[in-house]
């Protein structure tokens, strides 16, 4: 008999090898002829237990109906893809109707059942509840939700024969945090942005991909077909009015012989071979889906990709599109190669570049390298060689050359702020050097687009949106951005799509689909992108105040631990090019983080560390 509230599951740790591999070992080894299954509990897996793979065990004779509903809940926690396990649980007539992909309700400490309502003896149906604390939702699109709140269902169950088995359930998994993070990985899918007409003064930059992180399961033989799939399947409901995909309607992957239509052979040439949709693809809509393909596979490949091969459902080949091709079309086209990171320093207020090397930072050329600079934040253009930045007096913007020494262009935006604390904001561009800021003052707080950081400033409209922004962060795709916004005090970070519309002459932004990422209990002081889907975020305990930390954020909400902190500091900067080190100020100095375990301190003091964008 199961123990109540037992985890009487089966585990084989086989390491680093792909499943193939662990289990021809495991058949040459020498194995036991007898002994006990042992109960383990996966609290015990660590991190570095990444490929334990966990097997249910089928129900037992004579189990209560809340013993069924609990071998359910833990058989759902094993490597099965199909389930196969945690269906043997279910009545003959429901296992064919259950959908364990439907989505995902993710508890803080795993789903608890109570003890049913199978006192009687000679009772023939039975009813478990189960209940547990939400720490998000995963849709049926793989997007991850923070959802947090009481979390209750119920189980009716049915005899079948001499044995309880379960009739009726809600579709999808009910998962423990911890079994979550064991099972299931974040990958991020590409689509390309939606920029309007902006799309007409880019040039090949308008189709620049857009990270969409999903959830997929970790231990799977098909994981390729499962992220094409994914692909496949479109964006998440929250990304969606803001990209466009490649892939017509209907689009699927072959679904039969080797890999499911999907293959990587020992040469990394990706091989996709898709339905019969596929017919309709001309040769451009082709390569664009060729590039996703390559952006989302690479993505969870160890090596790089030499090319992929879109196939139709015949086998033959619709195009080709090689992974130096598909940099024309990459996320990372818009992020710059400009060298930086940058600072302001302490006694004169110019600008400074920072080598990551020994952090011996010299000024800059031009007009942001001067004594006179007289500078509160900065931007740089992502090619390096404008920046704008903020006056202390908080209400004048100014842009000039990082390459010679003409003298600032003064903005056509200015604040009427008294406060510089309630001033303009520290500026951002976005991958189309056009210039975003916000005029923080009480009276007329807004936020503002600047075409090409000179041009006039068009106001951007955010709907539901009444507090005022503190700071923001524009990605360089420029169809996502990160405000800090004040509400009553507390700092919250929200994160929103940027819709371009109008025309090139009457540009019309408006921001929509605010969501809210802030960390549990915090308030935000600090933000910026780190990756293609991922913030870096300065927070603090909002209720006790301090125990201030730096941790990764996804743009799903999902958090990452937090890191190594060097003090109270004041401000964080990373780049969307996850190479680069992050970078900190504190008590003064700017910090710099190589490899994410001891800071270095860079000279001479400084404040406000920035990356291009």
């Amino acid at each position: 008999m199961r123990a109540k509230g037992g985890r009487a599951l089966r585990v084989l740790k086989v390491g680093a090898l792909p499943l193939g591999a662990a289990l021809l070992l495991a058949g040459c080894a020498s194995m036991p002829s007898s002994g006990e299954v042992r109960k383990v509990d996966n609290g015990h897996l660590t991190d570095g237990d990444a490929q334990v793979r966990v097997f249910g065990i089928p129900p037992h004779p004579g189990e209560s109906a809340s013993e069924i509903v609990s071998g359910f809940l833990e058989a759902t926690t094993s490597g099965e893809s199909d389930f196969a396990t945690a269906k043997k649980y279910l009545s003959t007539d429901f296992k064919d109707h259950w959908n364990p992909f439907a989505g995902i309700s993710v508890l803080s400490n795993g789903p608890q059942s109570d003890d049913g309502t199978d006192t009687d003896p000679k009772a023939t149906t039975a009813t478990v509840g189960v209940s547990g604390t939400k720490v998000a939702l995963v849709d049926v699109k793989h997007a991850y939700q923070p959802d947090q709140g009481d979390f209750r269902t119920t189980v009716r169950l049915v005899k079948q024969g001499t044995e309880w088995r379960i009739a009726r359930l809600p579709d999808g998994l009910i998962l423990s945090e911890p079994d979550f993070q064991r099972i299931y990985r974040s990958v991020n899918m590409y689509y390309f942005a939606k920029l309007g007409s902006d799309a007409e003064r880019s040039g090949k930059r308008h189709q620049t991909l857009v990270a969409d992180p999903v959830y997929l399961r970790s231990q799977q033989t098909d994981s390729l077909a499962s992220t094409v799939s994914a692909l496949l399947g479109g964006p998440t409901d929250w990304l969606a009015p803001a990209v466009t995909s490649a892939a017509p309607s209907g689009l699927q992957i072959y679904g039969k012989g080797p890999g499911q239509g999907v293959t990587l052979d020992d040469s990394q040439h990706l091989k996709v071979r898709l339905n019969k949709p596929a017919d309709r693809l001309g040769s451009e809509q082709c390569r664009r889906l060729a590039a996703q393909l390559i952006a989302t596979v690479q993505g969870q490949a160890s090596v790089t990709l030499e090319s992929v091969d879109v196939q139709r459902a015949d086998g033959a080949t619709a195009c080709t599109l090689s992974s130096v091709q598909a940099r024309e079309y990459g996320p990372a086209n818009l992020i710059g190669s400009a060298a930086g990171p940058y600072f302001i320093g302490s006694e004169q207020h110019q600008l400074y570049e920072m080598p990551t090397d020994d952090g011996a930072a010299n000024p800059v050329r031009g007009p942001f390298g001067s004594a006179k600079a007289d500078l509160a934040s900065v931007a740089v253009r992502r090619d390096g060689q404008v920046a704008a930045g903020v006056k202390t007096d908080g209400r004048r913007l100014v842009v000039g050359s990082l390459e010679n020494d003409e003298p600032f262009q003064v903005s056509q935006l200015t604040s009427s702020a008294q406060d510089p604390k309630d001033g303009l904001s520290a500026p951002s561009w976005d991958g189309f050097d056009d210039l975003w800021v916000a005029d923080r003052n009480p009276a007329v707080s807004k936020l503002y687009v600047l075409r090409n950081g000179t041009g006039a400033p068009a106001e951007v409209q955010v709907p539901k949106l009444d507090e005022r922004v503190e700071s923001l962060q524009v990605a360089s795709d420029g169809v996502r951005i990160v405000l800090v916004v004040d509400e009553k005090g507390v700092k919250t970070l929200q994160l929103g799509l940027i819709d371009r519309a109008g025309t090139q002459d009457k540009p019309k932004f408006t921001v929509t689909g605010l969501h809210d990422l802030t960390p549990t209990g915090e308030t935000v002081s600090s933000v910026s992108w780190a990756g293609a889907s991922r913030l870096v975020v300065l927070g603090s305990d909002r209720e006790r105040g301090g125990g201030q930390q730096i941790q990764y954020v996804n743009t799903d909400g999902s958090a990452l631990p937090p890191l190594e902190s060097i003090g109270e500091a004041a401000s964080v900067a990373a780049s969307e090019d996850q190479t680069r080190p992050l970078l900190a100020s504190y008590n003064g100095y700017v910090y710099w983080l190589p490899d994410e375990s001891n800071w270095k301190r860079a000279s001479p003091k400084g404040s406000s560390p920035v990356y291009p964008g």
